[in-house]
């Protein structure tokens, strides 16, 4: 049984000097379209065409990226760098349409690239399934995620533990500034009832260096982290503590590797990653939580 794919279009994008909307350290700007041109022209095509079969796209099944011959992956890198040298570009890998290869770009997007490096497309990949599309970058970025996130240090974190057993843990790259995250936050003394533990991860959405950045850092370098996150989640001001060997950036840039590109961003212990606010209730049946609460009451513990 042969597979299809949903693609939004091969354009030609050429990788110029950031004078365009921001995806993390990546900006894009095209030959005769704006960013919001490209969307909207994305949007059109992915409505008009769904590729049922091409003559060149025949898979009986989707497969993990495979690393291809030193060459052709030495070649594609090499187009790469002559429109943007500034870019961080890691291995290439065969995607699952023929004659179409993936590539890394560090602290940014999967690109698609042609075998030549002319054409490239960013984004989502999806495989068009019985009943439903499967999003292939996803299931990639799943197995990612739990390799990185096997790497951390929870004392890099700030904890919020429950009193009891320890049921389930989320990992949520969290933003002081973001309204979404604040409420999420408010959840937390719920999610403690129910045995979740909460493991924040600094993601200040405006960048480092920026004010949300310094306020984040000094909940970090706090020793009160957990009670200066929740001042300063509360619209509370604190004194600022910029201390050397804060672990913010650092996370930030690991949350653009695991595709963070907006906060409160949940990631599971599998790799899965929930995207914006879910409330405590949600979570538990996500998690397969016992939803009975705990008798005691809401404090919470932090590190």
């Amino acid at each position: 049984m042969s597979s299809s794919y949903l693609w939004a279009g091969v354009i030609k994008i050429l990788l110029t000097e950031p004078n365009m909307e921001q995806r993390g350290s990546f900006t894009l700007q095209t030959d005769n379209f704006r960013e919001k041109d490209i969307k909207m022209f994305s949007k059109f095509i992915a409505v008009v065409v769904v590729l049922a079969s091409l003559s060149t796209i025949v898979h009986g099944k989707s497969e993990p990226a495979q690393n291809v011959d030193a060459k052709t992956g030495a070649a594609i890198v090499a187009k790469l760098k002559t429109a943007r040298p500034d870019l961080d570009y890691g291995g290439v890998t065969q995607s699952p349409i023929d004659g179409i290869y993936q590539v890394q770009v560090i602290g940014g997007p999967v690109l698609y690239v042609t075998g030549n490096g002319e054409y490239f497309f960013d984004g989502d990949l999806y495989q068009v399934k019985p009943s439903r599309f499967v999003n292939l970058r996803e299931q990639a970025m799943v197995g990612q995620r739990r390799e990185l996130l096997a790497g951390l240090d929870v004392e890099d974190m700030i904890v919020f533990s429950p009193d009891g057993p320890t049921k389930s843990v989320i990992n949520v790259f969290t933003d002081v500034d973001c309204g979404y995250c604040r409420k999420l936050h408010r959840e937390v003394p719920d999610l403690n009832k129910r045995g979740i533990e909460v493991r924040y991860l600094a993601f200040p959405r405006a960048g480092i260096g920026s004010p949300s950045y310094e306020k984040i850092v000094s909940a970090w370098c706090s020793e009160t982290p957990g009670a200066t996150l929740t001042e300063l989640k509360n619209g509370g001001t604190v004194e600022s503590n910029q201390c050397a060997d804060n672990p913010v950036a650092a996370q930030y840039r690991l949350g653009q590797q695991m595709g963070v590109n907006g906060t409160p961003a949940i990631v599971l212990a599998d790799g899965t990653m929930l995207p914006g606010y879910r409330p405590a209730a949600e979570l538990a049946r996500v998690l397969g939580v016992d939803q009975a609460a705990n008798a005691q009451g809401a404090s919470v513990e932090s590190n």
